[in-house]
């Protein structure tokens, strides 16, 4: 791919997410291309060659999960504040009322309140939003975003207890990186679970499908959910571990947080045996040489429905009654 080719789908991509403001517009912005290739040292462990197998590209622990919270298998703080954004985002595009008046740049975090181990409501509810109104305070992106946060979360999740942070600052005009630092490489938890399972620490955004950091974390959240999906588990985390150059897994750890009564080491042994966690085996697998990033740019890369070319393969649960057979 040249470097005017790259340029060119560096701005597209800031035209579709939208910012066309005087820091930083797709149309002006200055793109410097300084990609070169992989190291031979490293090459030499990942790349096959003669009887070597492709061997993963770094050393490193990678991790997977899924609870029964939603219906994705997902930790329900993560999954609405996802929700949100995506639901703002539609409205926002589709030009709908006053939320044309809203930028791209926007976070949100909920926190839910638990009873016996259930999610049953909201306490606190944060959202900064980019607005291309100057004239809008706190209350007046309040008053645009509220029904639509309303609309996605569960009914009866917001009460009168409920508190509410929108745009905490007062005004939020400036956005993306013209306004605070870029993200590649940072936004590992929000990617991820939210924080209710651990993360091994490799981020996924810039790494292709050889990179066990992406590969491997894929690999194991299929195989967590689809241990939740089954009805194996109510909770279910799956650790993995890699050595670089080397093609098998060095370790898998399974950890069903007392909600199964199954002999985890046996399940062990059976997540190991029904797909290969070799690099290769997983790119394979999921047909991960396919261009199906882009998409995983924002809402997260888990709790996403499979889609027809490819796209979110990992999230598909067609394990899960080979699973539940083999255990029956």
């Amino acid at each position: 791919m040249s470097s005017d080719a790259i340029e060119a789908a560096v701005r597209d991509a800031v035209k579709d997410i939208g910012y066309e403001q005087d820091g930083f517009h797709w149309r002006n912005l200055d793109v410097s291309v300084l990609l070169h290739a992989q190291s031979v040292d490293i090459a030499r462990g990942v790349d096959s060659a003669g009887n070597k197998d492709e061997g993963a590209g770094d050393q490193g622990i990678m991790f997977g999960y899924a609870v029964r919270e939603t219906p994705e298998l997902m930790p329900a703080p993560l999954y609405y504040a996802h929700k949100i954004l995506e639901t703002l985002s539609q409205a926002r595009r589709s030009g709908e009322g006053a939320a044309a008046k809203l930028g791209p740049d926007a976070k949100s975090q909920i926190t839910v309140r638990y009873a016996n181990d259930e999610p049953v409501g909201v306490s606190q509810i944060v959202l900064s939003s980019q607005h291309l109104d100057p004239s809008l305070d706190s209350q007046g992106v309040r008053a645009i975003v509220e029904p639509y946060i309303r609309a996605t979360l569960p009914e009866d999740w917001i009460t009168e207890a409920t508190v509410w942070h929108v745009n905490p600052t007062g005004r939020f005009l400036v956005g993306g990186p013209d306004g605070d630092t870029g993200l590649t490489g940072r936004k590992i938890i929000v990617d991820t679970y939210g924080g209710a399972a651990p993360h091994g620490g490799g981020a996924f955004s810039g790494k292709d499908p050889t990179k066990v950091d992406r590969s491997a974390a894929y690999a194991a959240r299929y195989l967590a959910k689809n241990v939740v999906a089954a009805g194996l588990a109510d909770e279910c985390t799956i650790q993995l571990s890699y050595a670089i150059g080397v093609s098998e897994p060095l370790s898998i750890h399974v950890n069903t947080h007392g909600t199964s009564k199954m002999d985890e080491t046996k399940l062990e042994t059976t997540l190991r045996d029904s797909l290969s966690l070799t690099p290769r085996g997983i790119r394979e697998y999921f047909a991960l040489n396919r261009p199906i990033y882009a998409r995983t740019a924002a809402y997260g890369h888990f709790g996403r429905a499979p889609e027809a070319d490819g796209g979110f393969a990992w999230e598909r649960t067609d394990l899960a009654e080979r699973l539940l057979k083999h255990f029956s």
